[in-house]
């Protein structure tokens, strides 16, 4: 049994409240544990001023912290899974999902506007082509400049005037105590939300199996059924950082209900589906969303992004 655990983690204030709460609920259940905090920059920290779909994507903020797990530098790692490529290293694993905070996108802007107030032409920080997308769909007026940074950061940016209204995700803000900047909030059938967004992902070594038994207490059952949905859809369709892809699950009556969607950067094409499914089969409902995606043009959009970002 593991006397002690060291936990890789971002920097970010985020990250390091995200680690810090996996630690306390560790040592809540295992009081003689020792567990330590092992603060990495990952190369998506380190390089701020190009978009993520140009630098490589999402899975720049694991690669360091997976390295130090696969070199035994550390035992566990704690994600954010909507930062997680759909493939993943062969001799790791994500054995828990936590339970997931709110998975909606939120409006954050000076005057405390709603979305449909937004001035005509408005300034809107946001860097996700999916955000892009779905929002220049309704409001093509608007105004989409790129933004990366903390979640700090970013509402600084705002507050000095950089921005008429910024996007975020609602669980980043409420994780770190921010909700008094909300001005108003996205239902995920307005904006669907990124793939497993606000659920936490610990990972470790396939071959440490008794860390993965003192993680099993830490697993929700739904919200890994949920994610596990999600995900699936975006490796069978085959989704990079250049895709503006989102998938969004969640219970209700014990079914498992699935959406996703598929689009253009600009917001000209949004392929859109959903299906009612069995829980006990989230990677299949996935899949089979996808397939439905794919049969409605999705595939389309897919080559023809492929020959945008590859000319």
């Amino acid at each position: 049994m593991h006397k002690k655990i060291r936990i890789a983690t971002r920097r970010s204030a985020l990250a390091l409240w995200q680690a810090n709460h996996i630690k306390e609920r560790l040592i809540k259940l295992y009081p003689h544990l020792i567990v330590e905090l092992i603060p990495m920059q990952t190369t998506g920290d380190k390089i701020l001023d190009k978009s993520l779909a140009k630098i490589g994507g999402k899975g720049l903020f694991v690669k360091e912290l997976e390295n130090a797990l696969l070199e035994d530098r550390a035992d566990l790692a704690v994600h954010s899974m909507k930062d997680m490529p759909p493939e993943l290293p062969t001799d790791l694993i994500i054995s828990t999902i936590c339970q997931r905070e709110d998975p909606r996108d939120v409006l954050v802007t000076h005057q405390h506007h709603d979305f449909k107030n937004l001035s005509q032409g408005a300034i809107v920080g946001s860097s996700s082509l999916r955000r892009q997308s779905q929002l220049l769909s309704v409001r093509p007026d608007l105004k989409i400049i790129p933004l990366r940074g903390n979640v700090d950061t970013r509402i600084k940016k705002l507050l000095a005037q950089e921005f008429d209204a910024i996007i975020l995700a609602a669980a980043g803000v409420k994780r770190l105590g921010l909700i008094e900047h909300i001005s108003d909030y996205f239902p995920p059938e307005t904006l669907i939300p990124a793939v497993a967004q606000g659920a936490l992902g610990l990972q470790c070594r396939k071959t440490d199996t008794s860390l993965q038994k003192l993680l099993v207490p830490l697993n929700h059952e739904k919200t890994h059924q949920c994610v596990l949905a999600e995900r699936a859809v975006t490796r069978r369709l085959g989704g990079s950082c250049q895709t503006p892809i989102a998938a969004y699950a969640c219970l209700k009556n014990s079914t498992l209900h699935l959406q996703a969607m598929v689009a253009e950067p600009d917001g000209s094409r949004l392929i859109k589906g959903s299906l009612i499914g069995n829980l006990k089969t989230p990677e299949q409902e996935g899949e089979k969303l996808a397939e439905q995606l794919l049969k409605l043009g999705a595939d389309e959009v897919l080559e023809k992004l492929k020959g945008d970002a590859h000319p």
